[in-house]
């Protein structure tokens, strides 16, 4: 029977830092008749989750707020009009909850998770049916929690605008979760994969994750030229997964084919650049922001996951969900090699 009251954590604002992170008791929601009460079991975090908090977010953000976007669980109650689910499916959640279908809006980018409406990190969720999507047959809660935003970030990457091809290049950065899935959703579709780390350490866990070349950036400045003559011809790469901002737009332009994408996805490096826009011109190449992905690209994303047998990269400390600050500060220390999970129990 589902309990009346249950535990979260919300974000109380942005003067505190993860001090604003406050686990309080909460009232389990009701289910109205378009939706269904989902009992979460994992959640995982992204930088967002870190830098809203922090008050460096640039996107709508509405306080108090239960946190993270991230989650996974089993629905156990739904409403009198749900057609999409039953009473015990196990589902992921989507990132911005109005985008359905097609490109994103200003509206929809007001109905995203842990930011503008309540997130997962909490025991009990209600969510409208359509924010809801079937998690892949082949993974565990923990990993089906790391979807929503980061695997879904690159998908649309890949596929959302110029869809990648067999035999393609494609170039990743670093090791955080985009990056991760961006390397596994490239390999799984034939594409070669040129990845840059700053370790020795997780430039071996690079390569057997499949990554046919690894830069360490530390040791070559040039690394977006050595990415270049990596390719085929030294045409360049067609696809960038540009993470790293002001630290790394320059190189990925140098790294870039003619008319390849650079999917412009954080600014872990900086948010100021020198790079100009005119810059596309001179590269021939189209820069494209992303963010994230309609709930059509994510039921695409599950079946392609599920068709490769593709399982999510977690970082091997899985923490507690009374310990979900702890989580904050390891991934914040840049401690984690993808996805940083914490358990909802």
């Amino acid at each position: 029977m589902t309990p009346s009251s249950m535990k979260q954590w919300s974000v109380t604002g942005t003067d505190k830092g993860f001090d604003g992170l406050e686990f309080v008791g909460a009232s389990v929601p009701k289910v109205g008749e378009n939706e269904v009460l989902v009992k979460l079991h994992a959640a995982s975090l992204n930088y967002r989750d870190l830098i809203i908090p922090l008050g460096k977010y640039p996107f709508p953000a509405n306080f108090p707020v239960v946190a993270a976007s991230d989650g996974s669980g089993e629905i156990v109650e739904v409403g009198s009009k749900v057609t999409k689910w039953n009473k015990g499916d196990k589902v992921t959640t989507l990132f911005n909850q109005g985008h359905q279908f097609g490109p994103v809006n200003f509206s929809m980018m007001g109905t995203g998770l842990g930011g503008a409406v309540d997130g997962t990190l909490r025991q009990y969720g209600v969510f409208n049916e359509t924010g809801l999507v079937r998690s892949p047959k082949n993974l565990s809660h923990v990993e089906a929690s790391t979807l929503s935003c980061a695997a879904l970030t690159s998908w649309n990457a890949l596929y959302g605008l110029k869809p990648l091809k067999p035999g393609q290049t494609v170039l990743v950065q670093g090791t955080g979760g985009v990056s991760i899935f961006g390397l596994q959703f490239a390999k799984a579709a034939g594409a070669t994969v040129i990845a840059t780390t700053s370790s020795k350490e997780k430039c071996e866990t690079l390569k057997k994750l499949g990554a046919d070349h690894v830069i360490n950036y530390k040791e070559d400045a040039n690394w977006g030229e050595t990415a270049k003559k990596l390719t085929t011809n030294g045409a360049g790469v067609d696809h960038v997964i540009e993470i790293g901002g002001a630290g790394t737009l320059e190189q990925s332009l140098k790294a870039i084919k003619f008319e390849g994408v650079i999917n412009i996805i954080g600014f872990v490096g900086g948010a100021k650049t020198d790079t100009s826009l005119l810059h596309c011109l001179f590269h021939i190449c189209t820069a494209r922001g992303v963010y994230v992905g309609s709930r059509e690209q994510m039921e695409d994303m599950v079946t392609a996951i599920e068709a490769n047998d593709i399982h999510p990269v977690v970082d091997k400390e899985v923490f507690d969900f009374a310990k979900a600050k702890d989580a904050y500060e390891y991934m914040w220390a840049q401690k984690h090699f993808g996805k940083v999970a914490i358990k909802i129990e």
